[in-house]
């Protein structure tokens, strides 16, 4: 388990806290529904729901973390009094575990992961807003005590 003691700047860029909040299904890009970018294009996104994970993906060359999740068709939440922190994903976890007005605790946050195809998970030092993914890699999303998403990077 990674420790949160960050300063109040660096808990902005962190990885920042997420939820989400649907069943899952393949984001559809021109009709066709993607559950991760073709090899070399895209950002593939994971989100880790706990008993199961979404795979979108989000095309072309997003600039930010944050809108490759959104870019995958995610939606987001973010933390109120730390705007660059976020709160949850397609509604997860629920307002009732989560008000979205303070940094959650270390116990229950959106931990921020990163990956080349085939590769492992390596835990993100920036945040979402402010990490840019390369093209052809993989974005991770496991909600809990900061450990990685259980499904591996595709290959």
């Amino acid at each position: 388990m990674k420790s949160r003691l960050l300063t109040p700047l660096a808990a902005l860029t962190a990885a920042a806290p997420l939820a989400f909040g649907t069943a899952p299904s393949a984001h559809a890009t021109s009709g066709t529904a993607l559950a991760i970018c073709p090899r070399g294009s895209g950002v593939t996104v994971i989100v880790d729901f706990g008993s199961w994970d979404k795979r979108s993906c989000a095309p072309g060359d997003p600039t930010t973390g944050l809108a490759a999740l959104r870019g995958a068709g995610f939606t987001v939440t973010m933390v109120q009094r730390f705007p660059g922190a976020v709160c949850r994903i397609n509604g997860r976890p629920s307002a009732t575990v989560d008000k979205c007005v303070v940094m959650p605790p270390t116990t229950g946050y959106w931990s921020y992961w990163h990956a080349v195809r085939g590769g492992k998970w390596t835990y993100s030092t920036s945040g979402p807003g402010s990490y840019n993914p390369k093209p052809g890699t993989v974005e991770g999303w496991s909600y809990g005590a900061g450990k990685p998403p259980t499904a591996p990077p595709p290959a």
